[in-house]
């Protein structure tokens, strides 16, 4: 009998990188709870409530996690924590005795995925820097070139590829400052015990030193700032915070990725993802180039945008002193929320790293509609030649209008040369005049000098 292929998340192979797997991985999970039952012992001992043996115990055997037997544990007690107390003191004779005195298990749960989120921050952060890097490299490449622009998803007039991959970068550095934020406001719950009294600290120090005090020694070991006040969990609006900081980041990178999948679409063809040589496109059709990393990062920015809507349900319904009810999906959604970040930023990277560019096509579409937008730039002209700004409004609508239906029937764009033969345009403007104002690739204003401005921002936040 063939043993059964167990079901694996994607996230466990497929999604994220292995430093993000392994900061939300169940070993680094109980190797945190034994290093905080570690903190809480070494503090202990200052006050002589435990003795420097039994210390040296724990810290002998931290490291030495055994999941087969703390899941074996479980199997017969049905509490993840007491599981691992359990197995932890079957390895250490001297100060197995002393595990999670005074505490409650939130006191280390929390704090242990308060360290694995401020953790999961600093690698985010990290990879983000290393995209807006890239960022800046391609806008100071293409911070001059002129493209059309659209808007409606309808030709528009001219901005240039910089200034178009600017948009992306400023945002992104918004997001950057929304996590900087997070991150330097995360905090761990602390040590309060049950429904977060400290009542259970209170009574063993009575005498040598007060709870508050006590709490702020083991933090600092761990490097944790506490919150103040908290029940018997650290506030559950503090998961809704930072998953609707990553979720933020995720339009971001959403927006950019369909932008490219728009752009990549072959009527338009100027800008494409990167396809290797024996990349298969297709299953079906071998001559598709189909955008698939631009799609992966669709799907999986849309599936982060739900996740704060579970940790709002899970703040809002956090009744009174403590609910269970948030435990099973904040096993998934944290980390969820982190792996999918992870690979959105990594995918994102190779992306822009490796954005193909086709120059004959952007010149193409702009030989094609550039006329059309010369039409703002001719009406400014003919006003300071003296004509009526509405009037002439009518007459270049008329004609363009015709010229596009010359168009949309696949014929060339005759707009030039119907306005520059129309009589009306001429008692204003010579024909060489109305020429020139219809080349409107130069019409980008300061558009490349604001692409570069942000690229040098980027570089000087990112020093800092």
């Amino acid at each position: 009998m063939c043993t059964p292929d167990p079901y694996l998340s994607p996230f466990a192979w497929r999604y994220g990188t292995p430093e993000m797997r392994e900061i939300w991985s169940e070993m680094t999970t109980r190797r945190l709870w034994r290093r905080i039952w570690v903190a809480i012992a070494r503090v202990q001992s200052h006050y002589g409530l435990v003795r420097a043996e039994q210390v040296s115990d724990l810290e002998v055997h931290m490291h030495a996690v055994d999941l087969d037997r703390a899941f074996a544990i479980e199997r017969e007690i049905h509490h993840d924590v007491m599981s691992e107390v359990r197995a932890f003191a079957e390895q250490c004779p001297v100060g197995g005795g002393i595990i999670h005195l005074g505490a409650t298990s939130m006191d280390v749960r929390d704090n242990a995925t308060a360290l694995q989120v401020q953790q999961s921050l600093d690698l985010v952060l990290k990879q983000l820097d290393e995209l807006l890097k890239l960022f800046a490299e391609q806008i100071e490449r293409w911070a001059g070139v002129p493209c059309l622009g659209f808007t409606h998803l309808q030709p528009a007039e001219p901005t240039t590829i910089g200034y178009r991959l600017a948009f992306y970068a400023q945002d992104i550095l918004m997001d950057r400052h929304d996590l900087q934020r997070v991150s330097a406001e995360w905090r761990g719950k602390g040590f309060k015990g049950a429904v977060g009294t400290s009542a259970s600290y209170a009574l063993l120090l009575e005498g040598k030193t007060t709870p508050a005090a006590f709490e702020a020694a083991v933090m600092a070991e761990l490097g944790l700032p506490a919150w103040p006040v908290a029940n018997q969990t650290y506030p559950r609006r503090q998961d809704w915070v930072v998953l609707s900081a990553l979720s933020g980041l995720g339009s971001t990178l959403y927006r950019f990725a369909m932008d490219l999948r728009v752009l990549q679409s072959p009527p338009i063809g100027e800008w494409s993802e990167p396809f290797g040589q024996k990349q298969v496109g297709s299953s079906a059709m071998p001559f598709k180039r189909n955008p698939i990393r631009a799609e992966k990062v669709d799907s999986l920015a849309r599936y982060l945008a739900q996740l704060p809507r579970v940790a709002w349900d899970n703040a809002a319904n956090s009744l009174l002193e403590r609910t269970l009810d948030d435990s099973a999906n904040r096993r998934v959604i944290l980390p969820h929320a982190f792996l999918t970040m992870d690979e959105l930023l990594h995918v994102v990277a190779r992306l822009v790293g490796g954005l193909n560019i086709n120059e004959m096509a952007v010149k193409r579409t702009l030989a094609t509609y550039g006329p059309f937008a010369g039409i703002e730039p001719l009406l400014m002209r003919l006003v300071k030649a003296g004509a009526s700004r509405q009037e002439m409004h009518e007459v270049l609508r008329e004609i363009a209008m015709e010229a596009w239906a010359e168009v949309e029937a696949g014929q060339p764009n005759p707009l030039v040369a119907l306005l520059t033969a129309d009589h009306r345009l001429q008692a204003y403007l010579s024909a060489d005049a109305i020429r020139s104002a219809l080349d409107a690739q130069g019409y980008v204003g300061d558009a490349p000098e604001r692409a570069l401005d942000l690229a040098k921002q980027i570089r000087e936040v990112i020093v800092r």
